[in-house]
């Protein structure tokens, strides 16, 4: 099996171009691995659709489907123009969580950043768990797949690594969430870290940070109609939303290397 590791971000999968196969969480949780596998966050398909340019899908490296993965959506983009599968520079991806549109910026020959239209994100009131004794405040947001946003006063001193699983497993979150430390550093800027659903932490997520920006709107942090710069562990990316909720992220796609393994 031939692959492409590629990151938006530092957030990597590893993408293949084909129909999945009947053993992709076993699959995905072996090459996922960082020191027995090539190491990623996990695996995205690259599919033929009946409704769309292009369908992905979506592996964690638990082995559990995603529905929707902002970073990775923009690989997808980079890896069917750079590969020739396409030669559009506005593209449509079918995803579980509808069909998302791509414009991809081309620089000599090769896409480098690209702009999604991800849809509209939805935040919930603020809500309250109650977690070791203690009360956690956090909102929610659907960006397609759920998220748990939580506003912190320092980004370096959340509790990433403790209270991220501990969310995301709780039975408010049936299906299990994505979760979201955020620090306002100002309108137009926001500090962010994730524990992702399926993988723990990963240097960047993008409906994360769409989820981050719809959360610090909804609390009168941001505006809408602003572009926000959400600075994560991997990098920068830029997000805008409309009024009516429509969501719009820009950043970049990177190959990292090809390779081949036996399964």
């Amino acid at each position: 099996m031939r692959f492409t590791k590629m990151h938006g971000l530092g957030n990597d999968y590893l993408y293949v171009y084909g129909e999945v196969p009947e053993n992709i969480a076993e699959l995905s949780r072996n090459l996922s691995e960082r020191h027995f596998g090539a190491g990623s966050d996990g695996m995205i398909y690259i599919c033929k659709s009946e409704v769309a340019d292009f369908k992905m899908r979506i592996f964690n490296a638990d082995g559990s489907e995603a529905k929707m993965c902002g970073n990775g959506i923009r690989c997808v983009g980079k890896y069917v123009y750079d590969k020739g599968y396409t030669d559009k520079t506005t593209l449509r991806i079918e995803t579980l969580s509808g069909i998302k549109i791509l414009n991809l910026s081309v620089v000599g020959g090769k896409v480098n950043y690209v702009t999604v239209n991800m849809g509209k994100a939805v935040a919930s009131d603020k809500t309250s768990l109650c977690i070791d004794g203690e009360s956690v405040d956090l909102i929610p947001v659907s960006v397609g797949n759920p998220h748990a946003v939580i506003f912190v006063e320092d980004i370096e001193k959340a509790p990433l690594t403790t209270l991220g699983p501990v969310i995301e497993h709780h039975e408010k979150f049936p299906d299990g969430v994505n979760v979201e430390f955020v620090q306002v550093i100002s309108k137009t800027e926001l500090r962010m870290r994730v524990w992702e659903r399926g993988s723990g932490v990963t240097c960047a997520c993008g409906t994360g940070a769409c989820a981050s920006v719809a959360a610090a709107i909804s609390q009168k942090y941001c505006d809408s109609n602003s572009d926000v710069s959400v600075v994560l562990d991997g990098g920068t990316l830029h997000i805008t939303i409309d009024a009516d909720n429509t969501v719009t992220m820009r950043g970049p796609a990177t190959t990292v290397y090809e390779g081949e393994t036996e399964v």
